[in-house]
C-alpha cells in the first residue's frame, strides 16, 4: 500500500485531469467570501473534515441497521441523510483540494474519485430502497461503504503523511525551548513594518504598533510560505499579514485567519519588555 501511494504521488499522468479540475473549481468558486466559508476560516479549523462526519456516520449506522430485522425505514433514512450531506462536504473538499500542492492534488484526485464512486453507489442504493428493492439497496450500500472507506484511507494519507490542510507551522513551535527569549530592543523596531528574527533557530516575525509588538511564527500554516516576505494590509479594520504564496491572511494582533486557503490560525507568542528589551515565550 505504501508503494502504491508513493507511485500515485509521482504519477504525472493525473495532472492532466487534475489541472483541468483545479481550473474548473477555481473558476466556479470565485468569491473570496465563499472560499473562506468553505475553507473554515470562520471556524479557525478546516471545515471539510468536520462535515464528512455526517455522511460517514450515517452510512456506517445504515450498515449496522441493515443487519437488523424490520429496520428498512431506518436504514433508508440513514442512507438518505448520508447521501444528501455528502454533497456539501464534497464541495468543501474540492475547495481545499484546489489550493494544494501538485503531489497532494494527485492523491486528492484519487480520494475524490473513490468518494464519488461511493456517493453514486449510495444514491443508487437509496433509489433501489425507495422502489422497494431493499436487497439490492443493501448490496449497493455495502459496496458504497467499501468505496468510501478507501476514500477515507486516502484522506488520512493526505492529512497525516502529506500534511494537507494541517498547520505547517505548529511543528516549529515545538522546537522553541521553555522560558523567555530576547528578540530585540524595542527602540530598534520600526513602526508598522514586518521584521524577521529567530528564536532557537525558529523564524518569527515582529510587528510593532505603538508600544504593542506582535511576535508570530513566520511560516504560513497552509504551505509554509514566508510571512516575513508578505504584505501588511488592513482587513476589516485590523492590520493583517498576507502570505506571498497563496494569499492566506492573518490578524497581527491575534493570529486569527481572516482569508484562506489556510483554515488554521497562526501562532502568536506572548511578549514582555524588560529594561527596553523585547522578550517572547511559548504560549
Amino acid at each position: 500500500m505504501r508503494e502504491l501511494l508513493t507511485k500515485l504521488e509521482q504519477t504525472t499522468a493525473l495532472d492532466r485531469v487534475g489541472d483541468r479540475l483545479q481550473r474548473a473549481v477555481q473558476g466556479t468558486l470565485r468569491s473570496q467570501r465563499i472560499r473562506d466559508l468553505l475553507h473554515g476560516v470562520w471556524l479557525g479549523h478546516p471545515l471539510h473534515p468536520a462535515m464528512v462526519q455526517v455522511p460517514v456516520g450515517a452510512w456506517i449506522s445504515a450498515a449496522i441497521v441493515d443487519l437488523m430485522p424490520g429496520q428498512r425505514r431506518a436504514a433508508t433514512a440513514l442512507v438518505a441523510v448520508g447521501t444528501v450531506s455528502a454533497v456539501p462536504a464534497a464541495v468543501a473538499g474540492l475547495n481545499d483540494w484546489a489550493s494544494l500542492a501538485r503531489d497532494q492534488r494527485r492523491i486528492g484526485l484519487v480520494h475524490a474519485a473513490a468518494n464519488t464512486i461511493g456517493l453514486t453507489l449510495y444514491a443508487s442504493s437509496l433509489a433501489a430502497r425507495l422502489n422497494g428493492r431493499h436487497g439490492m439497496g443493501k448490496a449497493l450500500a455495502y459496496l458504497g461503504l467499501s468505496a468510501a472507506s478507501a476514500g477515507a484511507y486516502l484522506g488520512g494519507h493526505l492529512a497525516y503523511k502529506q500534511g494537507a490542510q494541517v498547520s505547517q507551522s505548529i511543528s516549529e513551535l515545538h522546537l522553541i525551548s521553555d522560558g523567555w527569549h530576547p528578540v530585540g530592543d524595542l527602540s530598534s523596531l520600526p513602526q508598522r513594518q514586518l521584521v524577521t528574527r529567530e528564536i532557537d533557530d525558529v523564524s518569527v516575525i515582529l510587528y510593532r504598533h505603538g508600544d504593542d509588538v506582535t511576535v508570530m511564527l513566520e511560516r504560513c500554516p497552509h504551505q509554509s510560505g514566508p510571512l516575513g516576505e508578505g504584505e501588511v494590509q488592513e482587513i476589516d479594520g485590523h492590520a493583517c499579514v498576507v502570505c506571498p504564496w497563496h494569499g492566506s491572511a492573518f490578524r497581527l494582533n491575534g493570529g486569527e485567519v481572516v482569508h484562506g486557503p489556510s483554515g488554521n490560525d497562526q501562532v502568536v507568542l506572548p511578549t514582555r519588555v524588560v529594561n527596553g528589551r523585547l522578550e517572547a515565550r511559548l504560549p
